[in-house]
């Protein structure tokens, strides 16, 4: 990107997710120095609402946020030097990359756009939208040729980072560990606040004030691959060794974390303290990326209805049988074929002798869900509200039924990185292509790493685990990912022996008959259980009350096994049990 490179290039991050903080870029655009400015808008689900947005108008299928936020951005980043790098392309980064020109035009900004393209692929029958994820190549192709914005569709999130860096330093494909450094500073900022105190399992330590506006983060990246997670000085939240650990853990899995520019190997990452909101990473190894790249198919699943009853007071689970017992009958005698799949579940949000009605209530939820739309809509909304005057007492929904509305499954399938068209239109609108790495590895678990000397044996208490271990989850597809990590070696000790997979199933009894791989990175003094299949089709088919397995690793903190009496401190806990 510079003749002469400087000796660190800060990239910032303004978009976790598309509907992000709409003022986030200009906070960042304005708030401390930076050199690029990236934002995330894709996710699994967000490609699916894309591909419905392109069916009803063929020019869009991308973040139009993006382009709002622009309005007021672009003569900031002119203003400051400030690139631009995002994958609010979506579906159509062409289209967007014409917009945003049209757009610079209009507020007289003299800026030079390029785009990303390549990773659409062959929409398979049935199927709405096929992405390959790209790399940074063609991101820091772009940048070399002296682009100001850079747009892009699917990429790894982490691209967004390693092809700013790659172009300003100078990395090849060659440069394994350097790329492997700035994967993990590029997957630390891609989800944006999540790395300055958002959603994090320890947020009661801090004073409430800093996280009532987490700052979004920025990251220092040197020539080797290191860098420091910071963010804006005066800016709220907390960069710490914990929020940095819990971001590093997020839906990811083993030590291997593969993508088209490296394999950066999580169980090399060294964290370090340096100085007030300031997180180092060094010591990051690198290896040769697999062969194919991840595809993510998405399609419409069928049609899907929610009925949630509301039932108070006394009798809470004969209130629920008598309700599910009615809505069957009903079915019954409609003379309709009931849903394929029907489900119930008691939230029993309900306390004794409450003092307002809401806290004296329970809810029962009904999803079902069928291919065909009339199986879902009417049928079970009728079905449901003719019960009104003849139920149990109190009946009352939390809403009027409705027609059902379609839901939508992801798929991942590995693609040949060959048989994928990586291209960079840049500036001029040259075509560069952009050739898939010549060194590849297929990706192997690694072997299990020594597990330290266990915790000394002593009396215990039986308190919650979240006390002693932090944890952060969600989903992949159908899977879903918990990463559980302590703060100090004698808690690792216990932990690494304590946790198993075994303990995991019995604490998290959802997951009893499901497949559960545990890895182990003892450098993080962390756990990262991988659940297979606890999601079922993924999060755009809403098959579980919490579809992203947000909350996943929250409720696993709540669960009680016995604690030493000796890790906690100044924690009240119960009396010793053991």
């Amino acid at each position: 990107m510079n003749a002469a490179p400087t000796p660190v290039l800060r990239i910032g991050n303004a978009s976790g997710f598309y509907g992000d903080r709409f003022d986030a870029l200009r906070e960042m655009l304005t708030g401390g120095p930076l050199d690029v400015l990236t934002g995330d808008y894709l996710a699994e689900l967000t490609m699916l609402i894309l591909g419905r947005s392109r069916l009803k108008d063929p020019q869009k299928g991308y973040a139009t946020t993006f382009l709002r936020q622009l309005e007021e951005g672009l003569g900031l980043a002119h203003e400051r030097g400030v690139r631009i790098v995002a994958n609010a392309g979506g579906l159509n980064p062409a289209g967007l990359a014409h917009a945003v020109r049209q757009l610079a035009d209009k507020v007289g900004v003299p800026v030079t756009v390029a785009h990303v393209e390549g990773d659409s692929l062959p929409v398979p029958d049935g199927f709405l939208t096929a992405n390959a994820y790209l790399g940074g190549s063609g991101i820091a192709a772009c940048l070399r040729a002296g682009a100001d914005v850079v747009v892009t569709g699917r990429v790894t999130d982490a691209a967004l980072v390693t092809g700013p860096a790659a172009a300003h330093f100078g990395w090849g494909p060659d440069d394994l560990d350097a790329l492997a450094g700035a994967v993990v500073a590029g997957h630390v900022l891609e989800c944006g606040t999540q790395a300055t105190g958002g959603n994090h399992a320890f947020f009661g330590e801090h004073d409430p004030a800093r996280l009532r506006r987490p700052g979004f983060p920025l990251a220092e990246i040197h020539a080797d691959g290191s860098s420091v997670i910071t963010k804006h000085d005066g800016t709220g939240g907390v960069v710490d060794l914990s929020t940095v650990t819990a971001q590093l853990l997020y839906e990811t899995g083993g030590a291997r974390y593969a993508g088209p520019d490296v394999t950066a190997r999580l169980d090399t990452v060294r964290l370090l303290p340096d100085g007030p909101d300031r997180v180092r990473i060094d010591g990051v190894r690198g290896e040769a990326p697999p062969p194919t790249l991840k595809a993510g198919l998405t399609r419409l699943g069928g049609w899907r209805n929610e009925v949630v009853f509301v039932l108070t007071g006394l009798d809470i689970e004969a209130k629920a049988a008598l309700v599910k017992d009615q809505f069957a009958d009903a079915l019954q005698r409609g003379g309709a074929r009931p849903p394929a799949e029907v489900r119930w579940e008691l939230a029993r949000t309900d306390h004794a002798d409450a003092d307002t009605e809401e806290r004296a209530s329970a809810l029962l939820r009904l999803v079902v869900r069928d291919q065909d739309a009339d199986a879902v809509s009417r049928t079970v909304s009728g079905a449901a509200i003719e019960l009104a005057l003849g139920s149990y007492p109190g009946f009352h929904v939390t809403a009027p039924p409705g027609k059902g509305a379609p839901y939508g499954v992801f798929e991942a399938r590995p693609v040949p990185a060959a048989e994928v068209e990586h291209i960079a239109v840049l500036p001029d609108g040259a075509r560069e292509v952009i050739e898939p790495a010549l060194l590849t590895q297929d990706v192997a678990d690694v072997d299990e790493p020594p597990l330290p000397d266990p915790y000394p044996s002593g009396p215990t208490r039986s308190a919650p685990l979240g006390l002693i271990a932090g944890a952060r989850s969600g989903d992949k597809g159908g899977d879903a990912n918990v990463g559980v990590w302590v703060r100090d070696d004698d808690a690792w000790r216990w932990l690494a022996h304590e946790l198993s997979v075994e303990r995991f199933k019995e604490l998290l009894p959802e997951t009893a008959d499901l497949a559960v791989v545990r890895h182990v990175l003892p450098n993080l003094r962390a756990l990262n259980f991988t659940v297979h299949g606890l999601l079922g089709e993924g999060v755009a088919a809403q098959a579980r009350f919490d579809p992203q397995a947000k909350a996943l690793g929250e409720w696993l903190r709540s669960r009680w096994l016995p604690i030493p009496v000796s890790l906690p401190a100044d924690v009240p806990l119960p009396e010793v049990t053991a």
